[in-house]
């Protein structure tokens, strides 16, 4: 099965979506800070048969406008909503890794009458640190850019189908490789999350929730600890040997997960 494209417009700004059709529960998948759409084929086209799947292509990031002015959380849920209602997505479940997984979240918590089911990937309410944004920052900037070709993009993001998803978000032009976002736009969409953590959002969420861990990711245990205390009934999962990328890692795995847990919500 393959998707079509579609541009969802919100404010002026374009958003990008790969649909893979269906008829089943909708689902909108988010990718994570410097990601793309593209990320989540493999658990899109395992999904797909029994679901109507969307993964979309956020502002800033991919195929999306580049150089949008509002990159607050506030701007990436209305987005969320946007995507719902002019594609015809009524109560979808969402599932986001990373910070696509918090913008998830955020949606669930401030319009409860849109999302059936939350899942997510590597994320959480977050620990405030003033220093995330220049971590962010020193960290695209070790890219080496451009790629002189896919193949050293690929080995240099580690290699594998790690390697492949993240190397598969760049865009040839100019004889390299080159992301397809903004540096500084990127290090604006984390600065909310560095400077207060979203707990009383995670605890205003009332719908179903999945919550999935890699053994070596990036959520503390103090934070995913405290998650479970304060709504009991999500369900956790943790992936042995998987990192914070898992979905691209693990997609097989992830994606009997996420079925099992679909299933079991009706």
């Amino acid at each position: 099965m393959s998707w079509s494209e579609h541009t969802v417009m919100r404010d002026g700004v374009r958003l990008v979506c790969r649909d893979w059709g269906g008829a089943g529960q909708p689902v909108i998948l988010l990718h994570g800070l410097a990601g793309h759409a593209g990320e989540w084929d493999t658990v899109a086209r395992s999904l797909s048969p029994g679901f109507r799947i969307v993964a979309v292509d956020q502002r800033g990031h991919g195929a999306a406008e580049r150089h949008p002015q509002d990159v607050s959380r506030a701007a990436y849920v209305c987005d969320v909503v946007a995507v719902a209602d002019q594609l015809g997505l009524r109560r979808p479940v969402l599932i986001g890794q990373s910070l696509g997984a918090h913008t998830a979240m955020l949606t669930a918590a401030a319009h409860p009458e849109y999302v059936r089911a939350l899942v997510l990937v590597e994320a959480g309410p977050g620990i405030a640190d003033p220093n995330t944004p220049s971590k962010i920052g020193s960290w695209l900037d070790t890219w080496p850019t451009p790629f002189l070709s896919c193949e050293a993009a690929v080995r240099f993001f580690g290699g594998g189908p790690l390697g492949e998803g993240w190397a598969s978000g760049l865009e040839e032009r100019d004889g390299g490789w080159w992301p397809r976002f903004d540096r500084d736009v990127m290090v604006g969409s984390i600065s909310e999350n560095a400077r207060r953590p979203f707990w009383d959002e995670w605890s205003a969420v009332t719908c179903p929730t999945l919550l999935v861990l890699g053994q070596a990711g990036f959520l503390p245990p103090q934070e995913f600890e405290e998650m479970l205390r304060r709504r009991p009934a999500t369900t956790a999962v943790s992936f042995p040997g998987t990192g914070h990328d898992l979905h691209l890692e693990r997609p097989g795995a992830l994606h009997t997960l996420i079925s099992g847990f679909l299933d079991g919500i009706g």
